[in-house]
């Protein structure tokens, strides 16, 4: 990933000016890695200017005598770190509140940590958060992030969850005016691959004209992570949690907007892969993905908010959906391999599989269309294709597909191994819909365009005006 170096202040400059300014002042508690926030504002001099109180409650009865047992039993979960930072920030402004300059700024920052175990392959991941006041006697408010650690050993991660730390505590009182800024921001001073960020959270009175799915999408863009995940219910997911265990069914799409077709393709294939022994609606996650490129790699540089739309009508539909900047569908499905170790299913159109044995798509890999197959196929991955009408109005199928004549023996290999599955249509008057049409005629105002998408997604585009519907005048 790329690194966008935000500020030429480093990691130590940084802790020095939070210190020396007398009007901020909180505490700084971290479970599971150590105290390398605190340490570096020690490290910068004059601390006691700026820090209240350092702890780590590492011990599991003392932890839940201190914050409490959350729902979910979970010790490094969002809810823990909310509990941390709540708990925190109401005893600095119960034992010190009183006793400093009405001028005060109060905050509490609060990680808890799974870092590298010894001899174990667990995940690696924190949830860092601050809870603060960005005037004085204000209402608090809250950012809460989700951070996956790539280093291979703990000391490593440390380090650079303490670098996180002051860059999160600085930016949320320099750049509180600017989320993306504190966005871009919180890899300052950690080289590119050490950390990802995927998942970020606004909260309280001075975020709350902020979209936390808009704001997340950034974190693409800014090379903190490949991808978002949203919830059915809107919120923003953490992929580890949500696919943990999970089979998964994943159709691309640019869904401008989610039609009856897109609909039908989705729900043929979660009836195909469904057939499959012990798989079922409870163990599967199905997914409409959404790529931020081309065909090419090219970022469309699509405006947030026309995708926080797609994603807000998928969900309408009871549909999870990720954002990402892949191009190719085997770094899609490396993706999800990261989490999951059950069965992944791709459901495609047949111009997806035309694409997919297009050797031109394979351009700067390595070893080309093999290598790319090699990485698409390996293991409980396959494709389930839906059909297409031919020029004479004609079911073409999966099995009829033209490829290159030196390619022929790789497509019967895919077939006869059955990592290739044709799917239903529940109508052949389904391929008369298209995207871009029913774009162009719902900025025109209402009319035949509602028929071709499910009833509430025409219902909210027209309530919303979403993708420049044309309201009546009145």
């Amino acid at each position: 990933m790329e690194h966008k170096n935000v500020s030429s202040r480093s990691t130590t400059d940084k802790a020095l000016r939070l210190n020396l300014d007398e009007k901020k002042y909180g505490t700084i508690v971290e479970i599971g890695a150590g105290q390398e926030v605190a340490r570096q504002f020690f490290i910068a001099g004059a601390a006691a200017g700026t820090i209240a109180k350092t702890m780590s409650a590492y011990d599991m009865k003392f932890s839940d005598a201190i914050y409490g047992v959350q729902d979910d039993g979970r010790y490094v979960s969002k809810s823990r770190l909310k509990a941390m930072m709540a708990q925190e920030f109401d005893l600095v402004l119960e034992r010190v509140g009183e006793a400093r300059s009405k001028t005060s700024r109060y905050f509490a920052y609060a990680a808890t940590v799974a870092a590298k175990s010894f001899n174990r392959d667990n995940e690696c991941h924190a949830w860092c958060g601050i809870r603060i006041q960005l005037y004085p006697g204000a209402e608090p408010s809250n950012i809460k992030v989700h951070v996956r650690m790539r280093d291979d050993n703990a000391e490593a991660q440390q380090q650079a969850l303490g670098v996180l730390g002051v860059n999160l505590i600085y930016a949320a009182y320099y750049y509180f005016e600017n989320p993306k800024m504190i966005i871009d921001s919180l890899t300052d001073s950690i080289k590119p691959g050490r950390i990802e960020i995927d998942s970020i959270e606004f909260l309280g009175p001075y975020f709350e004209d902020i979209d936390n799915k808009a704001i997340n999408l950034h974190l693409i863009r800014s090379w903190k992570t490949r991808a978002v995940m949203f919830k059915a219910d809107g919120s923003v997911g953490v992929p580890a949690e949500m696919l943990y265990k999970k089979n998964v069914l994943t159709i691309r799409g640019s869904f401008k907007p989610v039609t009856n077709l897109n609909v039908d393709m989705i729900e043929q294939g979660k009836k195909a892969f469904y057939e499959r022994e012990g798989m079922n609606e409870e163990n599967t996650l199905t997914i409409a993905e959404i790529s931020l490129n081309d065909a090419r790699g090219h970022d469309n540089q699509v405006p947030e908010k026309d995708l926080v739309e797609r994603v807000q009508l998928l969900n309408l539909l009871g549909y999870n959906v990720l954002v990402s900047d892949y191009t190719r569908y085997f770094s899609l499905r490396a993706y999800f391999r990261q989490y999951t170790k059950m069965q992944i299913g791709i459901v495609v159109g047949m111009i997806n599989i035309a694409q997919i044995f297009d050797e031109d798509s394979y351009k700067g890999v390595e070893g080309g269309i093999l290598e790319g197959f090699g990485k698409l196929f390996p293991d409980n991955t396959r494709l389930y294709i839906y059909p297409e009408l031919n020029a004479d109005g004609e079911l073409r199928e999966f099995t009829d597909v033209k490829v290159q004549e030196h390619l022929r023996f790789l497509y019967r290999h895919l077939l006869e191994n059955g990592f290739l599955h044709g799917i239903n249509t529940s109508n052949i008057d389904l391929f008369k819909i298209y995207s871009r049409e029913v774009l162009k005629q719902l900025r025109e105002g209402r009319g035949d365009w509602e028929n071709l998408l499910p009833e509430p997604v025409a219902k909210e585009i027209i309530d919303s005006g979403f993708f420049g519907f044309k309201k009546a005048r009145r």
